[in-house]
């Protein structure tokens, strides 16, 4: 399995996780996203930084790897808000 599947992945269990865990929707998916970007501006550098990729390749990445799970958070807040 590809670093880039794990990743979202993880993002997705994260995800799971505090919507489990917290029980305020909108505080969970804030939380989620804040620790989902810097998890994801982690990955970018140590992409960029070990692995040898550059910056314009990794930013790509990291766009999607940020991007796909927080849509996902931010339209289950949404769902969760428009059942309400």
């Amino acid at each position: 399995m590809s670093h880039t599947a794990v990743m979202l992945l993880a993002g997705l269990a994260l995800l799971i996780v505090l919507r489990l865990a917290v029980r305020d929707a909108r505080r969970a998916t804030r939380l989620f996203l804040s620790l989902w970007l810097i998890a994801s501006i982690g990955n970018l550098l140590v992409g960029v930084l070990y692995a040898g990729y550059g910056w314009a390749e990794e930013s790509v990445i990291g766009l999607l790897v940020f991007g796909v799970p927080a849509a996902i958070a931010l339209g289950a807040a949404r769902l969760g808000a428009n059942r309400r």
